[in-house]
């Protein structure tokens, strides 16, 4: 209430009738269910910086980070959290079409795969004669043999086990699979919710620590909202600028925000899976010059190269149909300082 009246206010001195001071209507997706990671999104809508911006932004859940780029290109939706990549995807085939990311959030990537500790898989090399499983389609599982590729594996001789996404772990603990492709920020979760500790449990082999330097998600508006509204996609990036800055310094106003958007959801787990992805996917070491929010462009241009040799892309994108950093603020402004209380 208290930022209702708050905007109403701003449209009196501005000489505007609250009633009928302009809204613009952003339908945004999240790239999953409620979860922690989400904290900036919903900390922006429930703190009122959407509102101040003279947004009305309503948030869905979502169907997967790469769901969220069909959801914007089908016209569902003007913007939401997803992945990069599956951007380079859709835009390597619908040039003009796909939507643009433009505040880039998790600059290091949750796919890994895990294998129990112990499990005598010590390097890439002991893959080989190994079963890891996965859901089909997702990044880890498709970009599997540029993995082995570049680290001098020969993929044929690596079983595949195709898994609904719910089976992954429960398989993995049982040892029906000697590794899994994981996608971090849900699997580590998942495995503690099966009383593992997938610290001291299991092994992980990020993708970023071979070879694989790629983005994942972050904030990505349509074409039509970029090109008929730019204000608006302006707003937006203030005000989740503005909410990721506050996250990273109070958990407890994340955690108010999450419970607010959906009070189903446990609040120590969503607490601890957005620290991980504050000191996990967040911290790249580019993030203390670039700022949260912007990527360099050269590495972004070698994860497309990766992408397209990953899923056979007729087309390599430019780093400029993919990422527009234009609505950002200066990186002295954007600067990464996470603080875990």
């Amino acid at each position: 209430m208290k930022h209702t009246i708050f905007s109403a206010a701003l449209a009196v001195v501005a000489g505007i009738s609250p009633a009928f001071a302009d809204m613009t209507d952003i339908r945004f997706t999240l790239g999953w269910k409620t979860q922690g990671s989400d904290a900036p999104f919903l900390v922006a809508l429930n703190e009122g910086y959407f509102e101040e911006e003279g947004l009305n932004v309503t948030i869905d859940q979502g169907e997967g980070s790469a769901a969220t780029v069909t959801r914007i290109m089908g016209g569902a939706y003007d913007a939401g959290f997803g992945d990069i990549n599956a951007i380079i995807q859709n835009a390597a085939a619908r040039p003009g079409e796909a939507p643009v990311m433009v505040f880039q959030m998790w600059n290091r990537p949750p796919f890994a795969i895990a294998v129990p500790r112990g499990s005598g898989i010590e390097t890439p090399a002991d893959f080989e004669g190994r079963t890891l499983g996965g859901a089909q389609g997702t990044p880890t599982t498709r970009l599997f043999p540029v993995f082995a590729r570049l680290n001098g594996i020969d993929v044929d001789t690596v079983a595949y086990e195709s898994l609904a996404p719910n089976l992954q772990e429960p398989m993995l603990i049982r040892g029906d699979i000697d590794g899994a492709y994981t996608f971090t920020v849900s699997s580590w979760f998942n495995l503690i919710a099966n009383g593992k500790d997938p610290e001291t449990d299991f092994d992980w082999f990020h993708y970023e620590d071979y070879g694989m330097d790629l983005y994942s998600n972050g904030m990505m508006v349509s074409q039509e909202l970029l090109a008929e509204n730019p204000e608006a996609v302006a707003g937006l990036v203030r005000a989740v600028t503005r909410a990721t800055l506050q996250v990273m310094q109070d958990q407890d106003i994340a955690v108010e925000a999450i419970m607010a958007f959906d009070n189903l959801v446990d609040p120590d787990l969503e607490r601890a899976r957005l620290e991980f992805a504050l000191t996990r996917l967040m911290n790249a070491p580019e993030t203390a010059e670039t700022g949260i929010g912007d990527l360099v462009d050269e590495r972004l241009t070698r994860s497309i190269a990766l992408i397209a040799e990953g899923y056979d892309l007729e087309r390599q994108p430019e780093a400029s149909e993919i990422f527009d950093r234009s609505f950002l603020a200066p990186a002295e402004e954007r600067m990464l300082d996470v603080v875990i209380n």
